[in-house]
Formats: C-alpha cells, sequence, structure tokens
C-alpha cells in the first residue's frame, strides 16, 4: 500500500485531497516524499494518521488539541491517564456547550411564543426583544 497517491488517501481517510493538504501544511501528517515529477507519495501510515484526524474531529478535539493527541502517543513517559485527562477535560467541555445550547434553545423558544406570526415585522416581539430587551 506505500507509495499511495494524494487522491487515494484522502479516499481511504474519508476526507476530501484539500484537508489533507491543509493537514499537511498544519504539521499534523508528515510532508510525503515527492516523485521525479512532483506528485506526493504517502506511506500507509498516512491513511491511519489522517483517519485518527477525522476521528479526533468528530469527537470536538480541535486541531491543536489533535496535536498534543498526536504528540501522547510517541512521548516517552506518557500513559493512558494522560489521554483520558484531555478526554475528560473536552467531554466538560462538551456538556457546557450542551447548557449553552439549552439556554439559547429556552430563550428561542419564549421568543417564538411571544409571537403570533401576524402583522408587521415593526412590531415583531421577537425584533423588538433583540434590540431593547437582555435575553435569559
Amino acid at each position: 500500500m506505500d507509495g499511495l497517491t494524494i487522491g487515494k488517501v484522502a479516499r481511504r481517510a474519508g476526507l476530501a485531497i484539500d484537508t489533507v493538504r491543509y493537514y499537511e501544511r498544519e504539521g499534523l501528517l508528515n510532508k510525503p516524499a515527492r516523485t521525479a515529477s512532483g506528485y506526493r507519495h504517502y506511506s500507509s501510515d498516512a491513511v491511519a494518521r489522517l483517519r485518527f484526524i477525522r476521528q479526533a474531529k468528530e469527537l470536538g478535539f480541535t486541531l491543536s488539541e489533535i496535536r498534543e493527541l498526536l504528540t501522547l502517543r510517541v512521548a516517552p513517559g506518557k500513559s493512558c491517564a494522560d489521554v483520558k485527562a484531555r478526554a475528560e477535560a473536552k467531554i466538560a467541555d462538551v456538556e457546557q456547550r450542551i447548557a449553552q445550547l439549552d439556554r439559547m434553545k429556552r430563550a428561542l423558544a419564549k421568543l417564538a411564543t411571544a409571537c403570533s406570526g401576524r402583522g408587521p415585522t415593526s412590531t415583531c416581539p421577537i425584533l423588538e426583544a433583540l434590540e431593547y430587551k437582555e435575553l435569559q
């Protein structure tokens, strides 16, 4: 499987070609060898690394956090406890965002309930509330 083109690597990792290039520019993926004609040739390890990055992104990790996870993977003296701590921090972050989204949902529901959906926009209670009231 060595000597994969960027298109093959992207397909196997479930990413767009531009995303592979972006991760390369960001230093998350090592620069691949190039052929005499300038084409990138990736190793099979690149597919696994890109899948790791994609799946970590799907779990909400930022690129910076993913970089840390990748570093932990090869850092001497690090353990699963270090990785678990980052996962638990991400859980706390997700819970905080869920609470924020719930507050937004309740505020929007309150505004939508206050509006009959009739009349001119100049008297719309939703627009008035956004302009004149502190939302909670």
